[in-house]
C-alpha cells in the first residue's frame, strides 16, 4: 500500500462508524482529501489530539480503496489555540475552514490556497489584529485567486472611473451611478476593499474595524456565494460588528 505525506489544515471531521472518523483536510501539495482515521474515537487513539478542525499538521496517509485515504500518523504544525479561545476568532476560522472546502476541487493540487488558508489562520491566532476583516479579505483574494477578482477602480458597465456608488456581484464589480444596479456601495467600503486587495490587509487588522466593514463583509460573501453557487452559513455569521456600518 503506497503512502504519502503532506502538511494540512484541517477542514472538518465527522464520525464514521462505531470507532472511526473521516477528516476533511486541504494539503500544501496535494489538494482538498478525505480521509478515515480508523479507532480515533476510542481513547487509547493516539490521533485524536492532531485531528482538530483547524489545525496545521504533518500527515502520514496511506492510499486505499474509493474516495478515502487511510491515516497513518499525525503530528501538529501549528493548533492556533489562541484563537481557539476567543469565539470571534473561532468563528471566522470556521468561517474560513467552510469555504475552503466548499472549493470545488477534489485531490487537485492548489497550493496558493494551502498558503493563504495558513496566513489567514495565523493572522486570527495573532492577537495583535483584530479578527473581524480576516473572512472578508479571504473571500475577495479567493476569487483574485480564481481569476474572478471583483472590479473596483472603474465602472463594470462601462468603464466610468466617477462615481462608484453601486455593487453587483453577478456582474463581478462596482458600477457609477448612471449604470446603477446591485447593492449600493459606500466610498468608505470601497475605499476599504481597495486596501483588503492592496496589499494593507496588515495595517487594517491592526486597528479598529473602519467604516465600512460591515457593508464590506456583505459584499464579499456575496460575490464567493454567486461565484460558488451555494450559500455559506458559517461565512454569512462571521460578520463585522454592526457598528461598523456605513451611516450614509
Amino acid at each position: 500500500m503506497s503512502t504519502l505525506r503532506d502538511e494540512a489544515i484541517v477542514l472538518r471531521t465527522y464520525k464514521s462508524g462505531e470507532a472511526d472518523r473521516v477528516v476533511v483536510m486541504w494539503t500544501k501539495e496535494h489538494g482538498k482529501l478525505k480521509a478515515l482515521a480508523r479507532g480515533v474515537r476510542k481513547g487509547t487513539s493516539k490521533l485524536g489530539s492532531g485531528l482538530e478542525p483547524l489545525a496545521h499538521i504533518d500527515v502520514l496517509l496511506a492510499d486505499a480503496r474509493g474516495d478515502f485515504h487511510i491515516v497513518r500518523q499525525v503530528e501538529h504544525v501549528e493548533l492556533f489555540s489562541r484563537l481557539r479561545l476567543d469565539l470571534d476568532r473561532l468563528t471566522a476560522g470556521c468561517a474560513l475552514t467552510e469555504v475552503v472546502e466548499a472549493v470545488p476541487l477534489d485531490g487537485v493540487p492548489d497550493r496558493e490556497i494551502f498558503i493563504m488558508l495558513s496566513r489567514a489562520l495565523a493572522s486570527l491566532d495573532n492577537t495583535n489584529f483584530h479578527p473581524y476583516l480576516v473572512p472578508a479579505a479571504f473571500y475577495l483574494k479567493l476569487l483574485v485567486l480564481d481569476g474572478s477578482a471583483p472590479q473596483l477602480d472603474e465602472c463594470v458597465t462601462c468603464g466610468s472611473s466617477d462615481g462608484l456608488s453601486s455593487f453587483d456581484a453577478e456582474i463581478g464589480g462596482a458600477l457609477c451611478s448612471d449604470c446603477h444596479r446591485g447593492r449600493l456601495l459606500s466610498s468608505d467600503a470601497l475605499a476599504l476593499m481597495r486596501r483588503l486587495l492592496g496589499g494593507d490587509l496588515a495595517g487594517v487588522l491592526s486597528d479598529d474595524p473602519p467604516p465600512g466593514s460591515y457593508e464590506v463583509h456583505e459584499l464579499a460573501i456575496e460575490a464567493l456565494e454567486r461565484h460558488f453557487g451555494r450559500r455559506l452559513k458559517v461565512a454569512r455569521s462571521a460578520r463585522p460588528p454592526e457598528t461598523s456600518r456605513d451611516d450614509r
